[in-house]
């Protein structure tokens, strides 16, 4: 008796774990890599990017770095569409003497009441840490995770086009 007691408590144990267990989705976000630009000159690809459209990305930018010694890019580059299991984000940066001056998204969630009022506080924030680190190196926004991880994405990619 004992030992089919044992036998259905470890039964019940192991499904337990089995069935808490939570497998990684990587439904988070998907980055598309985006058109690569060669030489100083400036670099131009035509798209745009639509909420429906999965994966698509627009990597324009009109800028141009010169080559002498440091980065001296200047411009506005727009970083790929990154799709988010909420929508897509897309992030527009600008760019004077090698610095951002600006971080803005162009495209992020906003199907929903609850997706704008979000994004009406997060955008305004990871700009504003995007324009003071000067990188993609920045915090996600509490309550925002899965936009910022989008913005952070495409402000990366837009920072690759600019040279930064």
């Amino acid at each position: 008796m004992r030992r089919i007691v044992i036998a259905v408590m470890s039964t019940i144990s192991g499904l337990v774990l089995l069935f808490s267990y939570h497998t990684s989705r990587n439904e988070g976000s998907i980055a598309v890599a985006g058109p690569a630009s060669s030489g100083g000159g400036s670099a131009s690809s035509s798209g745009t990017s639509s909420g429906s459209s999965i994966g698509s990305s627009s990597g324009s930018s009109n800028g141009s770095s010169s080559g002498s010694g440091g980065s001296t890019a200047s411009g506005t580059y727009t970083g790929n569409s990154v799709m988010t299991r909420w929508g897509a984000v897309q992030v527009q940066i600008t760019v004077a003497d090698g610095k951002i001056t600006a971080a803005e998204a162009v495209e992020y969630p906003q199907a929903n009441p609850r997706d704008r009022q979000i994004n009406a506080y997060a955008l305004p924030v990871l700009a504003q840490e995007a324009t003071q680190a000067q990188s993609a190196d920045i915090d996600a926004v509490s309550g925002a995770t899965v936009t910022s991880d989008g913005y952070v994405q495409s402000l990366q990619s837009a920072i690759d086009q600019a040279h930064l």
